[in-house]
């Protein structure tokens, strides 16, 4: 973001950086820990907390610290970042309640753990930036009532695919045109890929089987369109979205119901297009002498226009959402009030009663998105929700799954925000009448 760079410059010649914690030491946490400490000015990553010590340490160390501190109290942190000291700790509640700790980012995909973290970091009065779509999708909409109770931000991160969305969402805005389809360029989807199938692919690349199935099975791009349609008001034209196929996202000017854009506007998705994994935005103006000059540039006919970022960059990018949280008290991506869409869970097999949902990126179930109106009346179960949750009656596959055919786990965060979601943002029936 430009205006960003040169506040953190700034806060660089001041000796005053951000400080910030990091929950979660994966593979993007270890490529965030390497891009805050070596290449973003103004800026520095003073705690790692991560549930196995040696992978928060590893970050650090690939980063080029040579000397990394284990904390195990508020005060031992605390005095490490007064000594400007790594501190490592595999108790997350600690970064969320030191001082001297402007944002917590948390990039661990968990939901009901991801949930203790960043309501304790509200509580605390901490900018909160979320690289986990899991938990935005699930509960950003309560988490940010309480962000703003407390005056503090709470953001999905620059650089995934909602970041890079809402960006280029805002700039179509701001130039004029109306942004009636927000879309990801995804590659493949699958709903029935399984940790097994993914493996390889995962250890190519350094990433656990379940996240890489969740990138196949379509449950992710689910999350993050999800994500998108929350900070945006824009829905789904059908369960699942459209997902059309095509060659390159210039064709997606005819590929989506001209009658579900200009009203309200869809999040959706193209299937095998180039430029892959980019975003895109349709912008829409029948004005004729903007559409003489949008001609002219080589952006078509119009009335609709296919504005385009042909990549996403997710630990390069997520520093600057910290730093716009923390400066300027702007997120890069929040809820505008109530749930717009959710994410529901469906039967990936064949199901019987008594078995035990794997979650997100699992054997059991996927998710896809559906408006949260039709999830409310139908009673649908949040794929974030899902992991934990017994069978009480045997499902069929790809059939959706309720909260009348679960049982919950016992005593989760999660479920009891989400039902407090639920209430907070659903008319009582007093006020319809």
């Amino acid at each position: 973001m430009i205006i960003v760079d040169t506040a953190l410059e700034r806060r660089q010649q001041e000796g005053n950086p951000i400080r910030v914690g990091m929950v979660g030491a994966g593979y993007l946490g270890r490529g965030i820990t390497l891009q805050i400490e070596k290449y973003v000015k103004g800026m520095s990553l003073v705690a790692v907390s991560n549930r196995t010590l040696s992978k928060a340490e590893r970050a650090y160390r690939e980063a080029g610290a040579e000397t990394v501190k284990s904390v195990e109290t508020v005060a031992q942190l605390e005095e490490a970042i007064a000594q400007s000291q790594y501190a490592i700790t595999d108790d997350a509640m600690l970064l969320c309640e030191a001082q001297g700790i402007d944002a917590i980012i948390e990039v661990t995909g968990e939901v009901d753990f991801g949930v203790h973290v960043a309501m304790k970091a509200i509580e605390n009065k901490k900018h909160v930036i979320l690289m986990n779509a899991e938990l935005d999708a699930t509960l950003g909409p309560i988490l940010k009532v309480y962000a703003d109770r407390a005056g503090v931000v709470i953001s999905n991160a620059d650089g995934d695919q909602p970041g890079v969305m809402m960006n280029l969402l805002r700039f179509v805005k701001t130039i004029g045109y109306d942004p009636v389809l927000a879309g990801n360029i995804k590659g493949l989807q699958d709903h029935y890929r399984t940790p097994e199938t993914q493996r390889a692919y995962a250890a190519q690349y350094g990433i656990t089987p379940k996240m890489a199935t969740s990138f196949a099975d379509g449950t992710k791009i689910s999350m993050e369109n999800a994500v998108v349609a929350n900070a945006t008001g824009l829905k789904v034209g059908k369960r699942g979205m459209y997902g059309p196929q095509c060659n390159h996202v210039s064709e997606a000017v005819s590929l989506f119901p001209m009658d579900q854009l200009l009203n309200g506007g869809l999040v959706d998705y193209i299937l095998g297009a180039e430029p892959s994994p980019g975003v895109f935005v349709l912008g829409y103006d029948k004005d004729p002498v903007r559409q003489h000059y949008m001609k002219h540039f080589k952006m078509g006919e119009g009335p609709l226009y296919v504005f385009y970022v042909p990549y996403h960059l997710p630990h390069l990018e997520l520093p600057l959402t910290a730093a716009r949280a923390v400066l300027f008290e702007d997120a890069a991506v929040a809820p505008l009030a109530g749930p717009v869409c959710d994410v529901i869970t469906l039967a990936k097999q064949d199901l019987k009663a008594g078995e035990v949902l794997d979650g997100i990126g699992g054997f059991t179930c996927y998710g896809v998105i559906e408006n949260s109106d039709v999830c409310q009346a139908e009673y649908l179960l949040p794929m974030g929700l899902s992991e934990g949750c017994r069978l009480t009656s045997a499902l069929s596959r790809d059939q959706a799954i309720t909260y009348a055919d679960v049982e919950l786990p016992p005593g989760r965060l999660c479920d009891k925000l989400r039902s407090e979601q639920d209430v907070c943002f659903t008319p009582s029936k007093n006020s319809e009448e």
